[in-house]
């Protein structure tokens, strides 16, 4: 498949266990992807950052909290604020992005106590689509008035349809559209390979790159009117 010269970087943590799955997914649409380690500083080079699932430093604490404090997770207060591109956290990945306070909320222990590994129904874009989960903090939790920012902000684009962890309002990712971020549980980057017997996490990257196309494109626009 086309990347159109999309450059993607995934970010290794002590711990992370999807990088090879996130790099393989991006690769499987031709976009150049590398791996960074959590202490890089430089990422204006990448049109979309992703960091992957696994269990950053073990988890120790509670999930994502002491990747918020890695130098790489300063970088990306950078890159956002100056909408280099795409930033999207996958299962520990949105962890971490919520313990940044880079999304609202939080995501703490699953109501039934126990690690879910399996696959669910979910609600994007309008339509039903089937991704595996896995983990065990993926119950999302806000407060009523961060629930109506994100209500009033459109944010919940995918909302579980059986909510197997007791996430509120069903919600099983945000997309920040002012800021291009995007932290969800679900993973899409298992579900690209015919193999595997679904490849419905295709949609959610043909989403992204159609985004990414059309941020350039809007950067390249402002960039003619600046002249």
């Amino acid at each position: 498949m086309s990347g159109k010269n999309i450059k993607a970087g995934v970010i290794v943590f002590p711990g992370t266990n999807c990088d090879m799955d996130t790099k393989r997914a991006c690769e499987f649409f031709g976009w150049e992807t590398e791996f960074m380690w959590h202490d890089e500083t430089s990422l204006d080079k990448y049109d979309v950052v992703f960091l992957p699932g696994g269990f950053s430093y073990g988890d120790y604490i509670r999930a994502g909290r002491l990747a918020r404090f890695s130098p790489v997770l300063m970088a990306l207060n950078g890159y956002v604020a100056k909408k280099r591109g795409f930033l999207v956290g996958i299962c520990n990945g949105f962890q971490i992005l919520c313990e940044a306070k880079l999304l609202p909320g939080i995501l703490s222990v699953n109501d039934n106590t126990k690690f879910i590994c399996e696959e669910t129904r979910l609600s994007f874009e309008g339509k039903e689509i089937t991704l595996p989960i896995a983990h065990g903090e993926g119950r999302y939790i806000a407060d009523e008035n961060t629930l109506q920012e994100i209500k009033s902000k459109k944010m919940d684009f995918l909302k579980y349809t059986n909510n197997p962890n007791g996430s509120i309002e069903d919600i099983a990712g945000l997309w920040d559209k002012e800021n291009n971020i995007i932290g969800m549980m679900p993973h899409p980057e298992r579900a690209i390979f015919a193999e595997t017997g679904n490849t419905n996490g295709r949609s959610f990257f043909e989403m992204l790159e159609s985004y990414i196309l059309s941020l350039r494109g809007e950067a390249l626009a402002s960039t003619r009117q600046s002249k």
